[in-house]
């Protein structure tokens, strides 16, 4: 039991998990699940509550049972002790200060890394604002490596999401060299096929490799099915680069998706026993959203941005070159406005880099949201101030496929323009061989090996 009193009044919370869910910023999914603050003073009682909260309760009280949930297991077997011993002492609230201060550099901030639980950022960041997240998220770089160097400091990468509703080569092929002609597809071109048939994403594999390997572009490719299909690619021969998997924070929420640790585990030891990398083997590519338990029945009462946090527990046990949070796609059921979608991609964004992840976000919405397109563009920049290492590049910022409205090419190019980002080395080097770097494209002057990919789409 957690109690406070406030202004004559005493709130009482049965348990910590009701405690986190309490002080949850107002959201529309923890009102579906009947968990959060009944109103804004008790919601402002829980956060002052647990801003006295000692960081180290949550080593001794699980939210989930650890008999109960292999990702509990896996954050407690995890935890490193000396990691954590620099804050030990903290509690929450002293902890976001010290976040803040100038003592946390990204260097100290690398090395508590193993140390903080995903239950830890998340408390922190119920009491922070979001120029709270912004500036401590800011701090932290996290790189990694496949084909190319992604994360480092005055860069921004991003995704080329070429989808088709009905998968035509010609119609995906004429998206990736859009994106390209406008510097998107460092971080992945990545398509999200409309069946998971593995001979369907062969071919869609193949498509990528042969457009890769024709204009000697440093990046890497995905078909975003199924792990399982995926495995099923590796073991025939098929040029898969990356593992691709929606994972939650739970383990009842993982199988609801058909996976578990165990499965995750084998599909990165196969990618990576192929070797394809050029200056890294980072071959995990995993994305995340906040309600995605709950949706599934899975989220045993905790708040959902508490659950988004513990899916980085799982993302992180992999090394992955690749994380994003799709922030707004589950829809207004669980983040109902462009508020609520702007506060929980600061949020994601802030623990997966807490926590040591290469954290991107597809800034994105329905269209039975309560939001528009330059909502999205304020997360957008906002986010890239913040130091997101990618973000989406669709046509148009329409999914023609997937039916949603993300980011486009020509947002990432504004965004890098006006903060003066870069994409990632090898790539910004490409860019520059190919007459692309700091200009439209000028596509007379192009390289014969691209005309005649214009030419075929």
């Amino acid at each position: 039991m957690y109690s406070i009193d406030v202004r004559g009044t005493r709130y009482r919370f049965d348990d910590l998990k009701s405690l986190m869910a309490k002080a949850t910023p107002l959201r529309s999914g923890d009102c579906l699940a009947g968990i959060a603050a009944e109103s804004a003073v008790e919601r402002v009682a829980a956060q002052m509550r647990l801003a006295d909260l000692p960081l180290a309760r949550f080593l001794e009280e699980p939210l989930i049972p650890y008999e109960d949930d292999e990702v509990t297991r896996l954050i407690f077997d995890a935890h490193d002790e000396n990691a954590f011993a620099p804050v030990a002492s903290f509690t929450v609230g002293e902890f976001r200060d010290w976040l803040l201060s100038d003592l946390a550099t990204g260097t100290a901030l690398a090395h508590l890394t193993a140390g903080i639980t995903p239950e830890m950022a998340a408390a922190v960041t119920k009491i922070s604002r979001n120029q709270d997240l912004i500036a401590i998220a800011a701090k932290i770089r996290v790189v990694t490596r496949f084909r190319n160097t992604l994360g480092l400091p005055g860069t921004l990468s991003s995704r080329i999401q070429p989808n088709h509703p009905t998968d035509d080569p010609k119609g995906v092929l004429a998206s990736i060299i859009d994106g390209l002609l406008l510097g998107s597809g460092d971080a992945v071109i990545g398509i999200n096929p409309v069946t998971d048939s593995p001979q369907r994403c062969r071919d869609l594999l193949l498509l990528i490799d042969e457009l890769r390997e024709t204009l000697e572009v440093p990046t890497q490719s995905c078909v975003l099915a199924h792990v399982t299909t995926t495995l099923e690619l590796v073991r025939a021969g098929a040029p898969v680069d990356l593992v691709f998997q929606s994972i939650a924070g739970t383990q009842a929420a993982n199988r609801s998706f058909g996976v578990d640790l165990a499965l995750l585990r084998e599909s990165n030891e196969a990618a990576r026993a192929l070797g394809r990398g050029t200056v890294g083997n980072n071959v995990m590519y995993f994305e995340t959203g906040q309600g995605s338990a709950l949706s599934a029945d899975a989220h045993h009462g905790c708040d959902q941005q508490t659950l988004e946090a513990r899916a980085y527990a799982v993302a992180r046990a992999f090394e992955p070159l690749l994380v994003n949070t799709v922030v707004g796609f589950i829809g207004p059921e669980y983040l109902f406005d462009g508020k609520q979608i702007i506060r929980a991609g600061l949020e994601d964004h802030f623990c997966g880099k807490l926590l040591g992840l290469p954290m991107g976000c597809d800034a994105c919405y329905t269209n039975h949201a309560e939001a528009d397109q330059n909502d999205i563009d304020d997360l957008l920049t906002l986010l890239a101030v913040a130091g997101v290492n990618y973000v989406m590049g669709v046509p148009g910022a329409d999914d023609v496929m997937l039916n949603y409205q993300s980011t486009s090419f020509h947002d990432v190019a504004t965004v890098r323009r006006l903060l003066n980002l870069a994409p990632a080395p090898e790539f910004d080097a490409w860019l520059t061989r190919m007459n692309l770097r700091g200009r439209e494209a000028e596509t007379g002057k192009l390289p014969a090996s691209f005309q005649r990919l214009l030419a075929r789409a």
